[in-house]
């Protein structure tokens, strides 16, 4: 029983770090129909450079914001740059993004060498905390779910209750249309991509604290996202929510029920969903 609350936990814990990545990429998916493949590379860079500024000021909350804004000025240059260059060509889009992640991946190689790293947490969010029932888990990462509720809180509130998430959703569902009524729907893909880079900017240096930083950590995460994007549905706030709930709990009773089989546990149901609603738990046609 005790091994079986423990994997929950995990499952839980591991889906709120996929949360932060998958829900600004679901939004940006959604929105401006770009398939940024780099994506999982802006959580390893915006890790790393959390990493440095945690070593150099000793603040984890910099580190977050300094990381997540690192991401926000590399995917404003990349999207206003090279994806816009693509217009509606996803196959360009995909073989420009895949590119650039190995550029991003090569650089950070040369900058902060090949061994594992992990972004230095404070000294209360070290240690165990006790559960009922007698069972200790990490403080950290029991504290990473709560963070990712409240991190979904604030963006359901803005993208549900203000002003500028009703047009988000209407770009989701008409974006032609939200541009004929005089909306500058460029500004708003500048607003949606920022987010979407912060987010994943912020998750890398989340993420770094327990899973480690290392070369090709970004296509590994990458992979875990696009499966909460296409489980959720494009566009969806709370299908990436759900769908990162799905991916995380199905990952860790994979790993620790059937480690040899693990990936077919995780793909192999999710396969069989997208033959039934191949739009996902909460996606809609456009």
């Amino acid at each position: 029983m005790t091994s079986t609350i423990l994997q929950a936990i995990n499952g839980v814990s591991f889906a709120a770090l996929l949360f932060l990545l998958a829900s600004g990429f679901t939004l940006s998916f959604g929105l401006m129909r770009v398939v940024n493949m780099a994506h999982g590379a802006y959580y390893l860079l915006g890790g790393y450079v959390g990493l440095t500024l945690a070593e150099q000021t000793g603040s984890f909350a910099v580190a977050i914001l300094g990381g997540g804004a690192a991401i926000v000025v590399l995917g404003y240059l990349v999207d206003r740059f090279l994806i816009r260059r693509t217009g509606e060509n996803h196959l360009a889009q995909v073989l420009l993004t895949v590119g650039l992640a190995f550029v991003i991946g090569d650089v950070a190689l040369a900058i902060w060498g090949g061994d594992n790293l992990k972004v230095p947490v404070p000294p209360f969010l070290r240690g165990a905390v006790e559960l009922p029932g007698g069972v200790y888990y990490p403080k950290y990462r029991f504290v990473l779910i709560f963070f990712g509720a409240l991190v979904f809180a604030v963006l359901w509130i803005l993208y549900r209750k203000t002003q500028i998430g009703a047009v988000v959703r209407a770009g989701v569902d008409d974006r032609e249309q939200v541009s004929a009524t005089g909306i500058n729907i460029d500004r708003l893909f500048v607003m949606t991509s920022g987010l979407a880079s912060f987010l994943a900017g912020m998750a890398g240096v989340v993420g770094g604290a327990f899973l480690t930083l290392y070369p090709g950590a970004e296509w590994e995460i990458l992979v875990f996202a696009l499966v909460v994007v296409i489980v959720g549905g494009l566009g969806s706030l709370e299908g990436a929510m759900v769908g990162a709930l799905i991916v995380g709990l199905l990952d860790a009773y994979g790993r620790w029920l059937l480690p040899e089989f693990s990936y077919f546990v995780l793909f192999g149901p999710i396969a069989l969903l997208m033959l039934f609603r191949p739009r996902g738990l909460f996606g809609t046609e456009h």
